[in-house]
């Protein structure tokens, strides 16, 4: 669908609002949602961002809501523990409708509240369940069973508690959105997602991954721990300034080789002087790793191709406009192909 598509959608919110403010982000999710509305589609997946229940996207009472992992971030808006972001995320569930708890430690406040309201809660571990071995898996809710179903093509060993809980949600609904078992193996086994845990081969080889809250990181961490031997890491990393950014660095540390920081193109970022002022800060980074400041993150990467070895690994990661930035010109390359 071509950006043209939205012009009309943007002229009637315009109109409708009369004197009403919109934020930019309800203004183009309001154009957005028209859109869908308009385009006969069998479902609308809707990401509600910044905490839940005061989001705009919490307007729309969902057939079905999907909480994935709960760990802190945005503290200054969503509060500062596990229990207490649980509860504004829990503002998204309705009563009587199915809510997939996709975390199997969730936070106790979400529980609290989806009884409160009287959903219908469905709990990883507890109303659906995974097994399986190194070569396959196997899915169980309260009345379906998926059995020898490939891994999803994703990387990170966090993809299978998401894709139990999508298949939690579609047991959720499968009377209003039916969807067979080939559907389902074709859809993990063809599921790309640019940006989470993307690996491009090649010397070096590059991975881009949007991780930029502690959970997250530690996900990250040990994905990079299972790829194998590389003997440097050198990391691409621009955030925002309102990030636990000393506990994001120190979990990936021990990781790195050669760290090459970055502004990134809003207000809301941590500079790169702050970046490696705050690593330079951190214990084990002196004397172990090189830190190297950059303008934007096209710029970094360049450094850091230029410095890396063809054994070598370069990660990139942090803020949407980190790796956005590296991926502006289309997907890079590494000057040297995958290995032969």
């Amino acid at each position: 669908m071509k950006a043209e598509a939205l012009l009309p959608h943007f002229e009637a919110v315009e109109q409708a609002r009369g004197e009403i403010s919109l934020t930019y982000f309800e203004f183009t999710f309001l154009a957005i949602a028209r859109l869908l509305a308009s385009s006969s589609l069998d479902a609308a997946i809707l990401e509600v961002g910044l905490g839940g229940r005061f989001d705009a996207v919490n307007v729309f009472d969902a057939d079905c809501a999907v909480l994935t992992s709960i760990d802190i971030d945005h503290a200054e808006f969503l509060g500062p523990d596990r229990e207490t972001i649980g509860r504004e995320k829990a503002g998204i569930l309705r009563r009587g409708k199915p809510a997939v708890l996709a975390d199997p430690m969730p936070p106790k406040s979400v529980i609290d509240e989806a009884r409160a309201v009287g959903a219908d809660l469905r709990r990883a571990g507890l109303d659906f369940k995974t097994s399986g071995d190194r070569q396959q898996w196997n899915w169980e809710g309260r009345e379906t069973r998926f059995s020898g179903l490939a891994y999803p093509a994703l990387r990170g060993a966090n993809q299978l508690l998401n894709a139990a809980g999508v298949l939690a949600a579609f047991e959720a609904l499968r009377g209003r959105l039916p969807v067979s078992a080939q559907a389902v193996r074709s859809g993990f086994a063809r599921v790309e997602l640019p940006g989470r845990f993307q690996v491009i081969p090649g010397q070096p080889v590059l991975v881009l991954d949007v991780a930029h809250n502690p959970h997250a990181i530690a996900a990250l961490a040990q994905n990079l721990d299972q790829m194998g031997f590389f003997p440097r890491t050198l990391a691409v990393f621009g955030a925002m300034g309102d990030k636990d950014l000393a506990s994001i660095l120190a979990r990936m540390t021990p990781l790195v080789d050669a760290w090459h920081v970055t502004d990134l193109p809003t207000a809301r970022a941590a500079s790169a002087e702050r970046l490696a002022t705050t690593l330079a800060e951190l214990p084990g980074v002196a004397g172990k790793a090189t830190i190297a400041r950059h303008a934007s993150p096209a710029a970094a990467l360049a450094a850091a191709m230029a410095e890396a070895d063809p054994a070598d690994r370069i990660v990139v990661f942090g803020s949407f406009y980190t790796v956005g930035g590296v991926l502006a010109r289309g997907l890079p390359r590494p000057a040297r192909g995958p290995a032969g």
